[in-house]
């Protein structure tokens, strides 16, 4: 018979799936950068990055505190929206709708991200664990700001950008 899975289980697993995604994540930063066409959004994708680091790092302190090695778990939903921003990189090259469209795949990823942390945060709270509840929330305060900052970017520059082609 099967062992009976907890949440402790539970958060192990998430842990790796985010841990996944975020590695893809660095791998799909610079690609996006280069693609974008407005120098503020070029330097909001490569500061990103560096906070992407920063959160690769925290993970791996995540794993260190409750005792597993840091290892990733594939990861098909953050894959899939990697894939759509690479297919809007592709389609709209050159066009005047390419930033409009990098900056929704951004904030595909970044609100799959927040949902990851939120929950993430969550249980290790139920869990009693306090150091990484700190951990996993200045993550998911950084994913909250960058939303913000890419859905200001898409108002005030790139949407009107786009519509005005």
């Amino acid at each position: 018979m099967a062992k009976e899975k907890t949440l402790e289980d539970l958060f192990y697993d998430t842990l790796k799936d985010i841990y996944f995604a975020e590695r893809q994540i660095l791998r799909a930063l610079p690609k996006m950068a280069r693609a974008a066409q407005s120098s503020e959004l070029k330097a909001g994708f490569q500061k990103h990055l560096e906070e992407t680091e920063a959160q690769v790092e925290r993970l791996q302190q995540v794993f260190e505190k409750i005792g597993k090695r840091a290892q990733g778990k594939t990861c098909e939903a953050i894959q899939g929206i990697i894939a759509e921003g690479e297919e809007i990189m592709e389609e709209f090259k050159g066009t005047p709708a390419l930033d409009a469209g990098l900056i929704s795949a951004a904030q595909s990823v970044e609100h799959y991200e927040i949902a990851r942390y939120g929950t993430l945060k969550t249980w290790a709270a139920t869990l009693g664990l306090k150091d990484v509840v700190s951990l996993l929330d200045q993550t998911l305060q950084e994913e909250t700001a960058t939303d913000k900052k890419l859905s200001q970017l898409a108002t005030t520059a790139a949407n009107q950008k786009a519509k005005a082609a």
